[in-house]
């Protein structure tokens, strides 16, 4: 088990930052980090993506681990890996960014729906993957997977809140992938970070506390 695997088991909640404007980057990383947020995405599709993941390696080396989100081919996986990202995730399975990750010791979680993706990935050499739409699919379709798909590690992204984000561990998932729901960019544009560290400490709370 790697590192960030390891890591992922342990925080359950990836923050997912879509969008951002550099200006405000910072700040909001460190609001996520104050809330108990211990893994941050920036996507790739987010205006000066790489430059951020740089900069959030430097910033918070040790406080978070920090990785590039919507990596749909090797091309962006080069530029996430060149910025230091230390794992890549996608909304889509492509076997080829999971072998750059693995000659390169980062970690992938693709993107998949079905049994058939999330099998080609586990076999592809995908630690972890991230099931995705959840917000069309819902918790009873994790239940379902779990059946026959036991011990692969999955990653719930998309339609978990506050309210039923424990649905979604009973359901059988591992860790959720989180974006407006916990990162409000209204509040990070208005310069109101004390909220978006109390967002994300509500989150990391009630995760522990279905733990403990």
């Amino acid at each position: 088990m790697s590192k960030m695997l390891e890591l992922l088991l342990e925080e359950k909640i990836v923050a997912i930052l879509r969008g951002i404007e550099d200006r405000h980057a910072d700040e909001a990383g460190r609001a996520l980090i104050d809330g108990g947020i211990r893994l941050m995405e920036i996507t790739m599709n987010t205006e000066g993506a790489p430059i951020i993941i740089e900069r959030w390696r430097r910033l918070f080396d040790g406080q978070a681990a920090i990785g590039a989100g919507t990596v749909l081919d090797v091309k962006m996986a080069e530029q996430a890996a060149e910025a230091g990202a230390q794992f890549l995730i996608s909304p889509n399975l492509d076997e080829e960014v999971i072998a750059y990750g693995r000659e390169r010791g980062i970690s992938v979680w693709p993107g998949v729906m079905t049994p058939t993706e999330i099998v080609k990935a586990w076999k592809a050499g995908a630690e972890a993957v991230k099931i995705f739409p959840m917000g069309t699919l819902g918790p009873k379709y994790l239940t379902e997977l779990r059946g026959p798909l036991a011990d692969i590690p999955m990653i719930a992204t998309g339609g978990v809140h506050l309210d039923n984000i424990g649905e979604y561990f009973s359901s059988g998932a591992n860790a959720v992938g989180m974006g407006g729901k916990l990162v409000n960019l209204e509040d990070v544009r208005a310069g109101r970070f004390d909220l978006v560290a109390e967002r994300a400490r509500q989150f990391t709370t009630k995760v522990k506390n279905l733990y403990s």
